[in-house]
């Protein structure tokens, strides 16, 4: 018996072998679909998520509560068709969730991701922003 599998087979299983060819070029796009709530999330400046961020680790919900009115100060989100104020009040549902469930966990730890969406989106739009901005 052969230690090495012929060129017709696999090492697998007597699979054919597929060869070096050069992959097809097919091009995968991947997108995110956000839900109402998560596409809520603002995207506000950098300190602001960070203290955003820092409130909801010490209180759940006040970080996201706070995150609501930069949306009335024009802060941009995942949902532009929607009027501020319908966003607005998206985000101060998502901050009752997170206070109403604080006490079996699920709201703490829910509200600490969702502050670090915040910092993850400040992120993102600081890069953007200092990219397409002229010096």
């Amino acid at each position: 018996m052969d230690p090495f599998p012929k060129d017709s087979e696999s090492a697998a299983g007597g699979e054919p072998s597929r060869g070096a060819a050069p992959s097809s070029g097919v091009v995968v796009q991947v997108r995110e679909k956000k839900g109402p709530l998560r596409a809520a999330i603002p995207y506000m400046p950098f300190p602001v998520a960070v203290i955003c961020l820092f409130l909801n680790t010490f209180v759940p919900g006040l970080g996201t509560f706070v995150s609501a009115f930069t949306v009335l100060c024009g802060a941009r989100t995942d949902l532009p068709d929607r009027h501020m104020c319908c966003v607005f009040w998206l985000n101060i549902a998502a901050a009752l969730i997170q206070i109403m469930t604080a006490i079996v966990m699920v709201g703490w730890i829910m509200s600490i991701f969702w502050g670090m969406d915040m910092v993850i989106l400040a992120s993102k739009y600081s890069s953007l922003t200092h990219l397409t901005s002229p010096l």
